[in-house]
Order: structure tokens, then sequence, then C-alpha cells
């Protein structure tokens, strides 16, 4: 599987557009970018209390 060029990225955006509209898709990036800032605080809060000692330190 090779990479992405234009072509294919504007054709997969394309559908994306005919599929949701233009009114939902910011919507959904909204969404997106929520649920990646949930996991890095997540993923944070998950660190081994030893590492959390020398950050405070």
């Amino acid at each position: 599987m090779g990479r992405l060029g234009v072509t294919e990225i504007l054709v997969i955006l394309a559908i994306v557009l005919l599929l949701f509209g233009g009114r939902k898709i910011p919507e959904l990036m909204k969404g997106l970018g929520s649920g990646i800032k949930e996991f890095k605080n997540a993923a944070k809060d998950g660190q081994p209390a030893d590492k959390k000692e020398e950050e405070i330190k």
C-alpha cells in the first residue's frame, strides 16, 4: 500500500463532504479534537507514581 497523493486526498474529502454535508463537518472535527484531548489527558494521568513524583520535584 503506497502513500496517498493529492488526487486521492481530494477524492476522500469530496466523499466526506457528500456524506456529511458542509454543516456537519465542523461538529465532527470538534468532536474528534476533544476526543484526542481527552485521550492525551487520560494517558498522562495513567503514568506510574514514580514518574509523577519526579515531575513534581
